[in-house]
Formats: C-alpha cells, structure tokens, sequence
C-alpha cells in the first residue's frame, strides 16, 4: 500500500472511530478536515502512522496497516504527560 493510500484510509477509520465514540448529547461530529497525521513511516509492506484531531481531547491514534494479514490496527491513547528528564 502507498503512502497516500495508507494516509485515507486511516483518516476515513479516525473518523469513523471518533464520531462513533463522541457523546451524542453534544451534538457534534468531525471530518477529515479535523484529522491530521503527525508521523508515519513505511518499512517493505507496512505502514505506521501517528495522528490526531482538531478536538482539545489529548487524544491520540496510532494506525497500523500489516501487508501480510491486509489488516489494519488501531490504537487509541489520550496524552497524560510531556515530562522532561535530564540524562
């Protein structure tokens, strides 16, 4: 799968993933508009990617693509922390 391939199909399953879990008294729903990759790389068959979205949640979404299996992963994780430690 191609880089571009690799980055539609990930933001159209965010998206998908994101408005299913919004709460609905809110009223409100994302597009692709609001999905932004922020790293991806792409080693023989695979890809992985890192994105977020426009909404103030910490959320964020790592996907996933196994060429072998054709099988997409994803993964969601809210951001607790950005600590600097001294080495």
């Amino acid at each position: 799968m191609n880089t571009e391939s690799f980055y539609d199909l990930c933001v159209e399953n965010i998206v998908k993933y994101v408005n299913e879990h919004l709460d609905k008294a809110d009223k409100k729903e994302i597009s692709s508009n609001d999905i932004f990759e922020v790293w991806n790389c792409k080693t023989l068959q695979n890809n992985k990617g890192l994105f977020s979205t426009t909404l103030l949640d910490g959320m964020y979404y790592e996907m996933t693509y196994n060429g072998d299996k054709n099988e997409l992963y994803l993964d969601a994780y809210k951001k607790w922390e950005n600590k600097c430690i001294e080495v």
